[in-house]
């Protein structure tokens, strides 16, 4: 055993020694500055934003392929394999329309993304001056909601509301109905109700109000998603991960309340009551 541990110490010394010596051969011919160091660190958060944008769909694989692609290329050029090289830069550079094609969903998505981002950091030192909007969106009618997922729980009755937050939702509302209604109970429950003209689709509450219905929302493509969630809630995920609002989620066939947001399922264990903390919670999170 005791050789054991020195043959590795061994190794691990030799291992050590080997990088020191070829980080200071490197460091000796490759000379960095600052412009150097931030463009690779922009270069690895860009590419840390791409994983994160693109995990847990196909989309990965795909990604996976190119970039062993592109290494093999730079690995070609390296070996001065004139022929071989000539063919894949050839393919690489066509491969940028590919690219655009491939990953128009993804790109697409990423734009919304940014695009949302600015817009809810746009006034945001207003907000945090003069607390206005921030409080107008803790005025939502928490209480109206809880009462109709309580009920549409206990009746299994399938829901899925859309809680407006910074990014608007009017392109998804044209997908719908108009409603622009007072939020009530008694709304919502008949809103979903089975045999309900408006029953299939989202429900979309924005200024306090059921601003439309039957609206249809992005289906996320996401693989990672339990079997168990049907298309409601790849419906809302598929939602939060182009926008930054909150969704409620009642399960028709179990009656179970989720409530999604950043395109993350959490089930409500505790039932309404945790979900009332839930939403004030996101909705405080503006201010």
């Amino acid at each position: 055993m005791d050789d054991f541990c020195l043959q590795t110490y061994g190794i691990f010394l030799i291992t050590e020694s080997f990088f020191c010596t070829f980080a200071g051969i490197m460091l000796g011919f490759i000379h960095f500055n600052l412009s150097d160091v931030l463009d690779i660190l922009a270069v690895a958060f860009l590419l840390y934003q791409i994983y994160k944008l693109i995990r847990g769909t196909t989309a990965i694989n795909i990604f996976t392929g190119i970039l062993l692609l592109y290494f093999l290329w730079f690995i070609v050029r390296a070996l001065n394999m004139q022929l071989l090289s000539t063919i894949l830069g050839q393919v690489l550079g066509v491969g940028i329309l590919a690219i655009i094609i491939v990953f128009q969903q993804e790109i697409r998505r990423f734009l919304l993304h940014l695009g949302s981002r600015f817009n809810s950091q746009r006034y945001a030192w207003l907000q945090r001056l003069f607390k206005q909007r921030a409080h107008a969106h803790i005025e939502l009618d928490i209480d109206s909601i809880i009462r109709a997922c309580r009920k549409m729980s206990e009746t299994e009755t399938g829901a899925l509301i859309v809680i407006e937050r910074h990014s608007p939702m009017s392109m998804y509302a044209g997908t719908g109905d108009i409603i622009d209604a007072r939020i009530s109970s008694r709304l919502l429950q008949n809103l979903f109700f089975k045999n309900a003209p408006l029953h299939d689709g989202a429900v979309i509450i924005s200024r306090n109000k059921i601003f439309a219905a039957r609206c249809t929302l992005p289906i996320s493509e996401q693989v990672y998603i339990p079997a168990q969630y049907g298309m409601r809630h790849r419906a809302a995920v598929g939602l939060t991960e182009q926008t930054d609002a909150v969704v409620i989620v009642v399960s028709e066939e179990t009656g179970d309340i989720s409530l999604v947001k950043n395109a993350v399922i959490n089930r409500m264990e505790g039932g309404v009551n945790e979900l009332r903390v839930k939403i004030f919670s996101a909705l405080s999170d503006i201010s």
